[in-house]
């Protein structure tokens, strides 16, 4: 069965942003830093940097993670946006209130025209998101 997760690139803050998701979303967390692979750092100030993490829950990923070396340029997230939904109202509005904590809300979690709940907000480490309650006839 194939996949889509979302890969996201930081700039030396990988590590307390999944720290972060970690915290709201449970799961496993997993981190390995360049100084675990000396093969693919090029920098020794890179050596405490997040080479790969990845959060799992219920046996596979559902966020993974890394900083761009220094070396390298950095794009900050742009075009795309984690999108996190579910039919449990109280568990998304729990989830929404954790991750908006110091983020900038640009559509607040309400109920939108085709029903449920919907809002979008930039978190505090410039990732977009997209948090819904799944209305059930729109899930069939």
């Amino acid at each position: 069965m194939n996949q889509v997760t979302p890969y996201l690139s930081f700039r030396g803050n990988a590590r307390d942003a999944m720290n972060f998701y970690h915290s709201v979303l449970g799961g496993e967390l997993r981190i390995d830093t360049f100084d675990t692979v000396p093969a693919m750092m090029s920098s020794p100030q890179d050596k405490n940097l997040v080479l790969h993490s990845q959060l799992m829950i219920d046996d596979g990923p559902i966020l993974m993670a890394a900083d761009t070396p220094t070396h390298m340029p950095h794009s900050p997230a742009a075009g795309m946006s984690v999108s996190l939904s579910g039919d449990d109202q109280a568990e998304i509005e729990r989830i929404w209130k954790a991750v908006s904590e110091g983020a900038t809300v640009t559509m607040p979690l309400a109920t939108p025209p085709w029903g449920g709940k919907f809002g979008m907000l930039v978190d505090k480490f410039g990732i977009p998101w997209m948090l819904s309650v799944i209305v059930p006839a729109l899930a069939a």
